[in-house]
């Protein structure tokens, strides 16, 4: 039924009459995982998916380099028609896998903002860890992946000495090891296949901190040591200076104001979120929303997150619900 609709709003031309709406807005995409053609892998976009999605942003977009988008925020000036950001979190290797090969293809520019120690093989990102865990539920006590949005709110909120303790216990209730290093699926990328990336003009290293904390869980001392710690780490590690920074998780309440202007302190020129939303010329540069993209393989799905069909159903939600109280 969902696709039925989607479908007759598409041959009724709302999503032309919502892309043209927005056109002086912009779009900043938000990928994690990547699978080859024929991937099955839940939460993981196919290279069949990325493919037609690339396609239908050739069509009718301009994909520009994230830093080129902020740059003209800053500047308060109104943005260029149809323009798209390409963005990607965490640093995994199957983005230089399936996705790079891509943008060469389509000669796209994206940022892909990556965890330094997670690059630095110091350890695997905690998220990694509790998804890997939920893989695991054939095993008794195991973490079920039904769970897991329930799982992710109480984790999020802890310290990161509590958050880890709290997985390993979780492991260890299901007699699970986890492993020291991360598995095939959620192996990073090494520092050659960074410069190599960067070397190609296609991609631009950002920072997603040292360890992936919320940084709302921390106290700004060591939100700073996260923030400018990984950039100097990737700029050792891969010769480039990250200019663009990923709040990790990036939702209302996982950082505080303090923790933004620390941000803009550590010499980044621009941040993003998950939150969605477009991007207008008055969006505050350390604060851009994103759009989750890879979770999208349906083309019509994709179709209605991109031409803001979305964007204004939520406006319309919003405009007609009733005020509290």
């Amino acid at each position: 039924m969902k696709r039925l609709a989607l479908r007759a709003m598409r041959g009724c031309g709302v999503f032309s009459l919502a892309r043209a709406a927005s056109a002086k807005m912009a779009r900043i995409l938000m990928y994690h995982n990547f699978s080859g053609p024929g991937g099955a892998t839940p939460g993981a976009l196919s290279s069949e998916a990325m493919r037609a999605q690339f396609q239908y942003l050739r069509r009718h977009y301009r994909v520009v380099p994230l830093l080129q988008l902020a740059g003209q925020v800053t500047s308060g000036k109104s943005l260029d028609r149809h323009t798209v950001a390409l963005t990607i979190d965490d640093g995994r290797r199957d983005f230089y896998e399936f996705m790079f090969p891509l943008l060469k293809e389509f000669e796209f520019p994206a940022t892909f903002f990556v965890v330094s120690s997670f690059i630095r093989g110091e350890d695997w990102i905690w998220t990694d860890k509790v998804l890997w865990l939920s893989e695991q539920a054939n095993r008794p006590g195991a973490l079920k992946p039904g769970k897991l949005d329930e799982v992710f709110r109480s984790l999020n909120r802890m310290r990161p000495g509590e958050r880890n303790a709290q997985i390993q216990t979780m492991a260890g209730s299901a007699g699970i090891a986890i492993p020291p290093q991360a598995p095939r699926k959620y192996a990073p990328c090494s520092w050659s296949e960074l410069r190599e990336m960067a070397e190609s003009g296609f991609v631009e290293l950002g920072s997603h901190t040292v360890t992936h904390p919320i940084l709302s869980s921390i106290t700004d001392e060591e939100s700073w040591q996260e923030v400018s710690g990984s950039r100097g780490q990737i700029e050792e590690g891969s010769g480039r200076n990250p200019l663009a920074f990923c709040f990790p998780n990036g939702m209302p309440g996982d950082y505080r104001p303090t923790q933004v202007k620390q941000i803009a302190d550590a010499g980044y020129a621009c941040s993003v979120l998950a939150s969605f939303g477009l991007v207008d010329h008055r969006a505050d540069p350390y604060r851009l929303p994103r759009i989750g993209m890879g979770s999208k393989s349906d083309p019509l799905e994709f179709a209605k997150f991109l031409d803001g069909v979305a964007y204004y159903q939520r406006k319309i939600r919003t405009t007609l619900r009733p005020p509290i109280g």
